[in-house]
């Protein structure tokens, strides 16, 4: 008796025996005796004892041996690229190799399985992992028959094996060496052994594996000129290695032609196609191409008759891969610079008409994706989508989608994101808190850069109606909105209710109170507030002294003007251009035009330069207190100075001329700038409620119960 080999198989494998009527796995072992043969099936080992009459009973034992993988169930269906043939591991570090190459043996007459030599009784194995190790470094054909020329009958299977286990080890050459010996041993044999389709197939997975792409149409042309027919799994290989150049296109026109051969079809044929879309990153194409799949098998077109593929778990796996697909498509748009945003949106409405639904996970990591401004859109779409979904969501994702919102400017998207996770969670952490307060003072920021004080005043009853507590920036920047707007009582009213929440006032919060109270013309207020600020130790700064000197400037105190110049300057702090034009204006008010005059002249000695609005104030000043010629030689020095003044110095000039009847020549002050446009008076409300109401907001704090200060104050443009 000869024993033909001893080949390691790895994975679930079916071995069935027609005649015997015996089908079994390999998870268990069965020692059966037929035809005086046992046969030993075992999880890792099959160990085949053929008797060496076995051919005059029964033919070749390959006619009743048949082995096929199990492809009904694949654990990922990203392994598409592996085509139905699994190449082995390293035999030489593994201790084991596989056979599967994706079609059964069936070599008749020798084709694989040939008689053996040998006394009675013999056994003599073929060890696959010996042979391998023996062919490491063939490189021709020469080589390989110096290895196996005292070796007779091999079976084929152990060949195949020997060169996917050289694809998984990068040994091209030695695989095309032993190739080329049995193309050699063909012609020597009259045909009974050579290189058949399932050597082929496995020469070409070693290609793929070695990435040596430019054997493949060499390795075809001897397919065709050996007269052997690629099957599915030649033509799954080629697509797979076409994906893996970059050669999508071909892919398909590879899957076309099995489809015009007539080929059966196996799910990794379907799979590799999907691949190859997702390589174009077509992700509408690969959506249809998933769609027809399922029609045609939703009416029996195919996996009817497929007794070796399971194909409804298979339809499971593929739906699971075209969700991948259309993920991955979706992130490759979105971390492109270019605008995909209505591609995106429209994948995913195409896969829920698909009955396609990506799970949380998919949603999350391409709500991660979106980084951009214009990626605000998806972004809420895919949000909307994981709370439709009514299962929990990541507070990390939420807080992604907030600062994007922000980033986008979408503030009060922000917002309702932040208020789902106060109604529905995950519970807002420090950074959602964080992030919310820094969208509030950008707004709160244009507010008080635009004097939009009921704006102002509505993202404050906001923040506390949320739970964000208000802090000294924010209430710092609708007072000095007030201020700019010139809304007395506002900021009066901010300001009070400032300290009831518990903020200690800054300067800033004193600078715009005082501002808001010299430009409502409330002097004594004023004073009284810069008192209370000097009396809790809050020290003033440039912004502040100006103010009290424009205070009392107003009042007509040159006195008290010129205590405030000597305490700053005793401070260390200087007096600027903007401290002047405060004087001169407060000067200009009471109709002090010798005053105004006299700071003008003091200013230029502490080389200070005037500008428009020193001018327009100081030229006012001198036309009401009756020195029209002083105002007009001002004027024209302006002029000199390349300084663009306003038509109310112009008007002012010629009109006190002609009052008091002094000529001057007013063609010599050019022609008289453009008159703008006035804005509209403001109105001071007399209490919160009104105050809030105006402001569009729903009090949710206690309102005030104080009275507002009564002033009417008049913005003009300048």
């Amino acid at each position: 008796m000869q024993a033909l080999s001893v080949l390691p198989l790895k994975g679930d494998y079916c071995f069935e025996f027609p005649q015997l009527g015996i089908k079994l796995g390999s998870g268990r072992k069965i020692e059966f005796f037929g035809f005086g043969v046992p046969i030993s099936i075992r999880r890792t080992y099959v160990s085949l004892i053929v008797a060496k009459n076995l051919k005059s009973k029964s033919g070749c034992l390959s006619n009743y041996f048949k082995e096929k993988p199990r492809l009904g169930y694949v654990k990922s269906f990203a392994l598409a690229m592996e085509v139905e043939e699994k190449p082995i591991k390293d035999e030489f570090s593994d201790n084991e190799s596989n056979l599967g190459d994706g079609s059964s043996h069936k070599p008749c007459n020798g084709d694989g399985v040939g008689e053996g030599e040998g006394g009675e009784g013999g056994d003599e194995r073929i060890d696959v992992r010996a042979l391998a190790k023996r062919l490491w470094t063939a490189v021709t054909a020469d080589d390989v028959e110096l290895v196996v020329k005292e070796m007779k009958d091999v079976p084929l299977p152990v060949y195949s094996s020997v060169i996917r286990g050289f694809g998984v080890d990068k040994r091209l050459e030695a695989a095309m060496a032993l190739v080329e010996w049995l193309k050699r041993k063909k012609n020597e044999s009259d045909g009974c052994v050579g290189p058949n389709l399932f050597i082929y197939n496995s020469l070409l997975g070693a290609i793929k594996q070695c990435e040596k792409y430019e054997q493949v149409e060499r390795v075809m042309d001897d397919m065709r000129e050996e007269g052997v027919v690629p099957n599915v799994v030649t033509y799954n290989t080629l697509m797979s290695i076409y994906v893996e150049q970059g050669r999508p296109k071909e892919a398909l026109d590879v899957f076309e032609i099995m489809r015009e051969k007539g080929l059966s079809l196996s799910p990794v044929s379907y799979s590799t196609a999907l691949l190859a879309y997702r390589r174009m990153e077509d992700g509408d194409g690969a959506l249809r191409f998933y769609k027809e799949l399922k029609e045609k098998y939703d009416k029996g077109e195919i996996g009817r008759d497929a007794e070796d593929e399971n194909w409804e778990s298979e339809l499971v796996n593929m739906e699971k891969f075209i969700t991948r697909i259309c993920y991955q498509v979706m992130r490759r748009w979105l971390v492109k610079g270019e605008n995909l945003n209505a591609k995106v949106l429209k994948l995913l409405t195409d896969m829920d008409e698909a009955g396609v639904k990506p799970g949380r996970a998919e949603y999350e990591r391409l709500s991660w994706a979106c980084t951009r401004e214009d990626h605000y859109i998806v972004a809420k779409e895919l949000y909307k989508r994981i709370r439709e979904m009514e299962s929990e969501i990541s507070l990390s994702v939420c807080n992604h989608v907030i600062w994007l919102m922000g980033k986008a400017k979408k503030w009060w998207a922000a917002l309702e994101i932040y208020e789902d996770l106060l109604d529905k969670g995950p519970k807002p952490n420090n950074l959602s808190y964080e992030l919310m307060v820094s969208h509030f003072n950008i707004l709160l920021t244009a507010a008080r850069r635009r004097g939009t004080w009921r704006w102002g005043v509505r993202l404050l009853n906001k923040m506390e109606e949320k739970g964000i507590k208000p802090g000294t920036r924010q209430w710092n920047a609708v007072l000095v909105a007030c201020s700019k707007a010139s809304e007395t009582s506002a900021a009066v009213q901010i300001f009070k209710r400032m300290v009831e929440q518990g903020e200690k006032p800054t300067i800033l919060s004193y600078g715009a109170l005082l501002s808001a109270l010299e430009k409502g013309k409330l002097f004594d207020e004023a004073l009284q507030v810069w008192k209370h600020m000097i009396k809790v130790g809050v020290e003033p700064n440039l912004y502040a002294y100006t103010i009290l000197a424009s205070v009392y400037a107003g009042q007509g105190k040159s006195d008290m003007v010129e205590s405030v110049i000597q305490e700053m300057e005793s401070s260390g702090i200087e007096p600027s251009i903007v401290t002047y034009n405060a004087i001169i204006s407060g000067c200009f008010r009471n109709g002090k035009g010798s005053t105004a005059f006299e700071w003008f002249e003091r200013m230029k000695l502490q080389n200070i330069l005037p500008n428009e609005i020193t001018y327009e104030a100081l030229i006012m000043a001198l036309a009401k207190d009756s020195k029209p010629r002083l105002a007009y030689e001002m004027y024209s020095r302006a002029r000199d100075e390349g300084l663009h003044l306003s038509f109310k110095a112009y008007d002012a000039v010629v009109e006190s001329s002609r009052h008091y009847g002094v000529a001057v020549d007013v063609r010599s002050l050019g022609p008289r700038p453009s008159e703008k446009k006035r804005k509209k008076k403001i109105n001071v409300r007399k209490n919160l409620s009104e105050f809030s109401k105006l402001a569009d907001v729903p009090r949710k704090s206690k309102p005030f119960e104080r009275e507002e200060l009564y002033a009417q104050q008049i913005q003009e443009g300048q």
